[in-house]
């Protein structure tokens, strides 16, 4: 049974901007080759840290938002752990209400990109 996930991890500020691209494609490739629907991608850019993680005060946030068998998570984690341009990650599993609130804050924001453009 698939099950609605959203996982945000911060990626070191060291990075250019096409590594941090291909570390976001990475893992969105590791997701979709283990059968997970990928939803929602968002990327929040370079942003200041509450605290300093191994002396770094800034870093990438990228939001992810899936649908999965419950078993994709541990391996997405296992690479998280692995990979040393991740400073920090968490992932959740979304309620029904969760779920709803992101495809409605999804459909504001790509109706806000129609509106630009």
């Amino acid at each position: 049974m698939l099950k609605n996930y959203e996982t945000v991890f911060i990626l070191t500020p060291v990075l250019s901007d096409a590594q941090m691209k291909e570390t976001v494609e990475k893992f969105k490739t590791l997701l979709t080759d283990a059968g997970a629907e990928i939803i929602n991608e968002e990327n929040w850019g370079l942003k200041k840290l509450a605290y300093p993680i191994t002396k770094k005060s800034t870093g990438f946030y990228s939001l992810l938002q899936f649908n999965a068998e419950p078993t994709v998570i541990e391996t997405l984690e296992l690479n998280y752990r692995r990979d040393e341009r991740v400073l920090r990650f968490l992932t959740f599993s979304m309620d029904k209400y969760a779920a709803e609130y992101a495809a409605k804050r999804k459909s504001v924001k790509s109706a806000k990109e129609v509106k630009e453009a």
